[in-house]
């Protein structure tokens, strides 16, 4: 429920369940001990009022707490397309280190820096 969110699911809705592959430490500037928690799959739910209103949208939990059967879900492929490697070195808006970044969480920023919606922003990709 931010302004330069793309979402499309209600608030507070559970819309996504992933297979964790595995875990590391952040590679983004100032996150000290923060982790990032990579998916290879996912399954799409749609459970209203799923979030717990804690300080992060995302929950760790077992699916038998949340009902799900696994077994019932369609999941689908983390697609590697949609993931670009940024160019090593710094940025230049704020020197800080570059690294991977998806499509949308590009235009996210983007919108943000130019005070633009996401669906404002296009991108393409010359190879």
């Amino acid at each position: 429920d931010h302004e330069f969110s793309d979402a499309t699911e209600p608030h507070g809705a559970g819309f996504l369940v992933g297979k964790i592959s595995g875990i590391r430490p952040s590679q983004e500037p100032g996150d000290g001990d923060r982790w990032q928690v990579a998916i290879s799959q996912y399954a799409r739910i749609d459970m209203p009022d799923l979030w717990d209103h804690g300080r992060n949208p995302v929950r760790y939990t077992s699916l038998a707490e949340l009902g799900i059967d696994p077994a019932a879900l369609a999941w689908e492929p983390m697609s590697q397309g949609t993931t670009v490697q940024a160019p090593a070195g710094a940025s230049a808006a704020t020197g800080a280190p570059v690294g991977a970044l998806t499509i949308a969480e590009a235009k996210k920023a983007l919108a943000a820096t130019f005070g633009v919606k996401p669906d404002a922003i296009e991108i393409t990709i010359r190879g």
